[in-house]
């Protein structure tokens, strides 16, 4: 069952994202160099050299020095760190016993602390002040209308930026068994991350889940080993994810994780990163990840590190291809767009408001033009920013929703059923978001639907998901396998691995191995059965999943059908809104990332047809 639809979904501020590009421009204004703006080390000539290879002014090098600034073995070393030295500046402007006195504690050479200066540098009462805060400073120092920025502190490095530090959470959260799209729209929300800021956080997080198989097999060649703290780990995943993949200066890259890792890890653990990170920026990292897989080398087991995928997952995709009739060379394809930044898509909901007022309420806060969806009359793409914001999103009349999943529910309830008494049913319901879409629908039709949702929890999510339209939708709280009554049309939306979804659901990956479907198939196949049992004959079964998996899908349908006499697969090309190119020769949709832009959903239409067993039920 796909969790793309959650309400909390609409975090993603970029998945929720506006998108990469939104992130980089996002870190581009919030992200200043060092070094005064000049050009870094290794364009400059008479600069230092880096500093691995110097011993830190006339000593050890760092590591080698204790914490008091002299060496282990009691020899002199450089200069004390800024902690322990009186009188001079040090690394965050000056020691706390004499010279200058710490940034917070200072003017900033204007007068007034920054806050109490308006953005001109100057202070609010129009006196003069000095330079204005980093993030109103381009990332080469200067401002971001162009003005000269002074230099960029370098205590900004000591202390952990709140939108990395919200990332770090998630993957932590994540790792406890948490589900990104749940928590990280609360955590924003918490944090008073907004805007462009909540963009790149959103893209720093999902984007170093989805890859962490392929910055891990780098990290651990230029480490020398595979035992890293699991903490560790995911700052250096996070430096890594900013260095390969979103448009963030190494300088910065490397400077800001340190300082998120002097404030999750430790100052020890620090020194590590720093190390790592300054090598991946130095490898460069596409000569290092070469090494790792080969470009000339398409093994499966080299495709998994190249598209950060388990071994397995690929298997998969490749067998799936292969049962829905797709070239196998297309693999690629399908990998790359695993890894990709999912558009924002929301699905208006019937009744409730049209996709125009939707339209127009996009337009009105993000100040550009909606994308109207290609296959479903309910979807529109949000451009950028946080659904949250939008008030149709807030009041429920619309949601965050992968317009794959839209078509199913479209599917279901634009397949023909002959007197249709408007009894409807939503077999595995939870979180809600197909309910409250077919929901919509029923009630532009005079229908009634039964969300039915066996976990209390996710009861609830439904419950809001619905909660305008509480006049046609009840919720109800039992094992699928449990439900009685006859209904017309029956959305039979089953648990499944999620490897449909993985742009979306991004830890979903690391988190299913094959032994799962010893469990899962059983259930599908129970669930199937027992949505065709609550089908009136002449009623209708969509069943469903956001999983390509051959073992999910049409093996679970074929199945199903030669136990069954009073059943018989629907054509899906017979549905007008089913991509042509989506529906194999068996007559099963599969949807694929890579060529209709959404979740790699599956569905089979299934019809129940009267028998002299069925007649008597009635």
């Amino acid at each position: 069952m796909s969790e793309d639809e959650r309400p909390a979904d609409s975090t993603q501020s970029g998945e929720g994202v506006t998108g990469r590009a939104e992130a980089r421009k996002a870190d581009e204004a919030r992200t200043p160099e060092p070094d005064g703006g000049g050009r870094p080390w290794r364009d400059r000539d008479g600069g230092q050299r880096p500093w691995r290879d110097r011993d830190d002014r006339g000593g050890r090098p760092w590591r080698d020095r204790d914490d008091r600034g002299g060496s282990r073995d009691g020899g002199s070393g450089g200069q004390r760190p800024w902690r322990d030295r009186d009188g001079q500046r040090g690394d965050r402007g000056g020691g706390r016993d004499g010279g200058q006195r710490p940034r917070r504690d200072r003017d900033d050479g204007g007068g007034r602390p920054w806050r109490d200066r308006d953005d001109r540098g100057g202070s609010r009462d129009g006196g003069s002040g000095g330079q204005r805060p980093w993030r109103d400073r381009d990332d080469r120092g200067g401002s971001r209308d162009g003005r000269s920025g002074g230099q960029w502190s370098s205590d900004r490095q000591y202390g952990a930026d709140p939108v990395r530090r919200a990332a770090f959470d998630l993957l932590r959260a994540v790792a406890d068994g948490a589900y990104a799209n749940l928590t990280l729209p609360k955590m924003l929300a918490q944090r008073d991350i907004h805007g462009r800021d909540a963009a790149f956080a959103t893209e720093l997080a999902y984007g170093t889940i989805r890859l962490q198989g392929q910055y891990d097999a780098v990290i651990d060649l230029v480490a020398g080993r595979d035992t890293i703290d699991p903490p560790v780990r995911d700052v250096l995943r996070l430096g890594a994810h900013q260095i390969a993949a979103m448009r963030v200066p190494d300088h910065a890259a490397v400077g800001e994780t340190v300082g998120l890792a002097r404030e999750t890890v430790g100052s020890g653990s620090a020194g590590f990163i720093n190390a790592i990170l300054r090598a991946l920026t130095e490898g460069p990292y596409q000569t290092l990840l070469e090494q790792v897989a080969p470009p000339d080398d398409d093994s499966l087991e080299v495709l998994a590190i190249r598209y950060s995928q388990p071994a397995w997952v690929v298997r998969t995709l490749r067998q799936a291809m292969i049962g829905a009739g797709r070239d196998v060379s297309d693999l690629i394809a399908v990998l790359a767009s695993a890894n990709t930044q999912p558009a924002i898509t929301l699905a208006a909901r019937p009744t409730l408001i049209t996709r125009d007022a939707l339209a127009a309420q996009i337009e009105a806060l993000t100040k550009r033009t909606g994308v109207i969806g290609q296959l479903t009359e309910s979807a529109i793409t949000m451009p950028r920013g946080a659904p949250g914001d939008l008030l149709a999103v807030r009041h429920g009349q619309a949601a965050v929703q992968d317009e794959g999943s839209q078509l199913v529910v479209w599917a279901l309830a634009q397949t023909p059923v002959e007197d249709d008494q408007g009894a409807w049913l939503d077999l595995c319901a939870g979180p809600g978001g197909k309910a409250g879409l077919l929901g919509g629908i029923a009630r532009q039709r005079g229908a009634h639907l039964t969300a039915n949702e066996p976990l209390p929890h996710r009861a609830d999510l439904v419950r809001q998901a619905v909660k305008q339209l509480d006049d046609t939708v009840t919720v109800t709280e039992l094992d699928g396998r449990e439900v009685t009554g006859q209904f017309d049309r029956v959305l039979v939306d089953v648990p499944c691995t999620g490897l449909g979804a993985l742009r979306r659901r991004p830890e979903a990956r690391w988190r299913h191995a094959p032994a799962d479907l010893a469990t899962l198939g059983p259930l599908q196949r129970d669930l199937l059965r027992a949505g065709l049992k609550l089908t009136r004959p002449g009623g209708v079964v969509a069943y469903a999943t956001c999983s390509p998996h051959l073992a999910e899908t049409r093996l679970v349908v074929e199945d199903v059908l030669r136990s069954s006499q009073d059943a018989t697969l629907i054509d899906a090309r017979t549905i007008d809104l089913i991509p042509a190119d989506s529906v194999g020769q068996d007559g099963m949709m599969q949807l694929w990332t890579d060529r209709h832009g959404t979740d790699a959903m599956f569905l089979a239409l299934i019809r129940r047809v009267e028998t002299d067993s069925s007649s008597g039920q009635r």
